[in-house]
């Protein structure tokens, strides 16, 4: 692994980042600024936390830590995604896909944390 880009959680969270930071723009214009701007700041969070955890790689405890404030942050944008879609039902399209997929990405989070945790020199 040469770079952060190498890693599929970077590359995962990305994507989702570039997909739901549109998305949340669709909502009503008065929660622009509220659940919005939350699941848009989570959302980068998540990304944020991976690349700022590996570039302190050689502190095995510091990667550690970033990486579960990743996690911690994909859990959190997966509640906001939630909760638009029990108040904004149909607004924004996909959501669900997304809530799916940031689960996903949440459990893989979880595995690579393990893998440091066990493996990581």
């Amino acid at each position: 692994m040469k770079s952060y880009n190498d890693l599929d959680i970077y590359q995962l969270s990305l994507d989702l980042f570039f997909r739901v930071h549109p998305a949340s723009l669709l909502l009503p214009k008065y929660e622009l600024y509220e659940l919005g701007s939350q699941v848009r700041r989570s959302s980068d969070s998540v990304v944020s936390n991976i690349v700022e955890g590996y570039g302190r790689k050689r502190y095995k405890a510091e990667f550690i830590r970033f990486l579960v404030f990743s996690h911690g942050s994909c859990l959190e944008t997966k509640n906001h995604l939630f909760k638009i879609s029990r108040l904004y039902k149909g607004v924004v399209p996909s959501i669900d896909v997304f809530i799916e997929e940031y689960d996903i990405l949440g459990a893989k989070i979880f595995t690579f944390i393990k893998y440091v945790e066990e493996n990581w020199k």
